[in-house]
């Protein structure tokens, strides 16, 4: 069936979401030997970096199907999925919501303690866990998620019909302190910005071979998997290889250049990584697009990124490809459960500032006044409130948090943003994060963060904390030098030149410290709570 026809039958598919796309493709007429995923792991035998066909993918499905089946495990049950390789999470993934089951999906770099902590939280029917993260679960019940794939496929039960709201998957946060928060997605939340955008957007002239350095337990992962199979993309799904908090710049690039994908999926963290390289002599001239999610990528690291890889264009000569590629953003979190806004870079564009775009039209945004509920007016910062259907329903098992994020019918993102009178929406921090320095000013620490780096290109990365004394607040700057920049240089009048305002006059250091110094979530985002809490506690 040609791929026209295919997208037709799913967007008039009402019963197909999150919890059964690969039922509906197998009834939608996709051919058994369709190349689909390929994982950078071995799978039941099969060669890592080889891509799986469609019956192949289907086939080990169902064969953890009937294996989890048959150890009890069906409709409703909450099982934790604690594992290193994307295809232990995937396959896993699909082959309990083809039973019915909710896979509670976590990040492999979350601690043991925190794991059993979080495990015990959820009220899990079972735990499948991999001989890494098995050990770490002490008296905990676990199926082995090696042996998983060892069911026999013709056993596995009809796939499960899901109702819209029926919950598919659980998922969670960073974390801002320790414990990781569960969040829900149902059957049509986790679908809807496919169906509404990712299934009638353009189809590019040429092979489309996307790369995901996404965790793959994330929300992005699902929905990045799940557009590839509809779409019947090319898709690389790395697993959580090559550094503390998952992949590093370097096993990004070596994948990149091994698999020549035109897209590559990742959060923030892993563009600051891969724009620290000397990427001169690499060949990433294959990428087209660069995806990122998650946190609002930095500038200083869209522009090194958008100067590599490459794109074709038409001339006069016909279409020719050319240097330089395109950086994609879309700002979200698990709880919006796909990004509500987007904007696009490349050389030559100058919407930069934290601006993440305009929002996507199936997103409702308002910037809210917390004390009068109302939207502020353009060019005055509010709090992001979202009606979107691709919202996740809630929290599990916590009722509290999930009304108290809710006000007149919005989800409070926890972002601080301001609307220009183009239209754009600019990013300027979490809202527990900045702070209040008086007479209608702000300290703003992502937005301080993003300037600091486009003005000081000795500078690779940095981490603004911030905190109020009796009589007024305290600043440092946590600097991460760029490869060569010298670590005996006092900056701190450079980054008070760089911030600027009222926010300058607060800096009281700018010391460079290791990467080791910075307390990362699973994810690799920063938790400045606790780098508020160790570091000021350090330097009192």
């Amino acid at each position: 069936m040609g791929l026209p026809a295919l997208r037709t039958k799913l967007i008039a598919d009402a019963d197909l979401g999150a919890g059964n796309v690969l039922a509906k493709l197998r009834e939608h007429g996709v051919a058994p030997d369709e190349p689909t995923i390929t994982f950078d792991v071995e799978v039941d035998g099969h060669p890592a970096w080889t891509a799986l066909t469609f019956g192949e993918l289907d086939e080990r499905v169902a064969a953890r199907a009937a294996w989890l089946q048959a150890r009890g495990i069906g409709r409703r049950d909450p099982v934790a999925v604690y594992v290193t390789s994307a295809a232990d999470v995937f396959l896993n993934f699909l082959a309990l919501t083809r039973l019915g089951a909710i896979p509670a999906l976590m990040n492999g770099n979350m601690p043991g303690d925190v794991a059993v902590e979080y495990i015990q939280r959820l009220g899990a029917t079972g735990v499948i866990a991999d001989a890494v993260h098995a050990p770490l679960l002490g008296a905990q019940p676990v199926f082995a998620a090696a042996e998983t794939g060892t069911g026999d496929p013709g056993a596995a039960p009809e796939h499960f019909r899901h109702h819209a709201d029926d919950p598919i998957a659980i998922t969670h946060s960073s974390g801002t302190t320790r414990m990781p928060t569960p969040v829900v997605h149902s059957h049509s939340s986790l679908f809807a910005a496919i169906r509404a955008i990712r299934l009638t957007e353009p189809r590019s002239h040429e092979p489309v071979r996307h790369m995901s350095a996404l965790p793959a337990a994330h929300a992005a992962g699902i929905i990045t998997l799940h557009q590839a199979l509809c779409n019947r993309y090319e898709l690389l799904c790395l697993s959580a290889q090559g550094g503390p908090f998952g992949h590093n710049g370097a096993a990004v690039v070596d994948a990149i250049e091994r698999w020549r994908p035109t897209g590559v999926f990742g959060f923030a963290v892993t563009w600051a990584e891969i724009a620290a390289l000397d990427l001169s002599g690499r060949d990433l001239d294959s990428v087209r697009v660069w995806f990122n999610t998650g946190d609002c990528a930095h500038e200083a690291h869209v522009r090194k990124l958008i100067a590599i890889g490459s794109h074709p264009t038409w001339t006069r000569e016909g279409m020719v490809t050319v240097p330089g590629s395109r950086f994609t953003d879309g700002i979200g979190s698990t709880e919006m459960g796909h990004s509500a806004f987007h904007v696009t870079h490349r050389q030559g564009s100058e919407h930069y500032d934290r601006c993440v775009g305009r929002p996507y039209p199936f997103a409702d945004v308002a910037l809210l006044d917390l004390s009068t509920g109302r939207p502020v007016p353009d060019g005055e910062v509010g709090h992001v409130g979202l009606k979107s259907p691709t919202l996740a329903p809630g929290y599990w098992n916590d009722s509290v948090n999930t009304y108290r994020n809710r006000l007149d019918g919005y989800y409070l993102t926890g972002d601080l943003m301001y609307r220009h009178d183009n239209g754009c929406y600019h990013h300027v921090d979490r809202a527990v994060d900045a702070v209040d320095l008086g007479d209608g000013q702000w300290l703003y620490t992502a937005l301080t963060e993003e300037r600091i780096l486009a003005r000081c290109p000795d500078i690779r990365d940095c981490t603004v904390v911030a905190r109020r004394t009796a009589t007024a607040v305290d600043t440092d700057v946590l600097l991460i030098l760029a490869p060569g920049a010298d670590p005996t240089i006092d900056r701190t009048e450079q980054i008070r030149a760089a911030m600027g305002g009222p926010a300058a006059a607060t800096v009281r250091s700018a010391p460079v410290v290791q990467e080791n110094d910075i307390v990362l979530g699973p994810t690799g985002k920063v938790r400045k709570f606790l780098m508020r809490q160790r570091h000021l506690a350090a330097t009192r």
